[in-house]
């Protein structure tokens, strides 16, 4: 049996380049990086913009190589569905972070009379919705995640795709993602969850 290495990558769906990481390891094989980079980038094209898990398996003695793509992250399905687009952050302006010592020490100190205030509450921050999933939109994803998730039927995959959910500014069906859970729990989804 042929000795395989197999090099797992984190890449934006079609924008793969050879990095600090990766083209190293991949010369040290002799392997043509353009060619390896143009596999990865046609067979990711469909998930541009998001995050895809690639495996490129090398035969070691042949030099011969294999990619394998897997599903984006959950997170990552669901604002695709949902049509979200990350923006890039940019750096915050190095005047604005740095201060000099002085003003972070009189930022700090605070004066006798201060301290008797009562502290102020902070305030809550609202949280803006950016979008609505359908339960429909829920299922095709646990359909697509199926088989990489710890799921013994759609049921709870579906549940599983939900959870995620809660810890994003979206909604399910108008409702917060906890509503909607203990609805399915309670048997009101099963005729959408087929």
């Amino acid at each position: 049996m042929a000795e395989k290495e197999v090099i797992d990558l984190l890449i934006e769906g079609g924008k793969a380049a050879p990095g600090p990481t990766t083209a190293p390891r991949l010369s040290a094989y002799k392997l043509n990086i353009g060619e390896v980079f143009k596999l990865i980038n046609e067979k990711t094209k469909e998930y541009s913009g998001m995050q895809v898990p690639v495996k490129l398996i090398i035969d070691k003695k042949t030099r011969e190589f294999a990619v394998e793509v897997g599903l984006p992250p959950v997170s990552s399905l669901i604002k695709k569905e949902l049509g979200i687009v990350e923006k890039k952050k940019e750096p915050a302006a190095k005047e604005a972070v740095e201060k000099p010592a002085a003003e972070a020490v009189a930022a700090t100190t605070t004066a006798p009379e201060a301290s008797a205030a009562p502290a102020a509450e902070p305030e809550k921050k609202e949280v803006v919705i950016i979008g609505n999933l359908t339960m429909q939109q829920c299922v095709k994803i646990a359909k697509m995640k199926m088989d990489d998730l710890l799921a013994k039927d759609l049921k709870s995959a579906v549940k599983i795709v939900i959870g995620t959910v809660v810890s994003m500014p979206v909604t399910v069906e108008g409702k917060k993602a906890k509503e909607i859970l203990k609805e399915i729990d309670s048997g009101a989804w099963d005729n959408s969850i087929v």
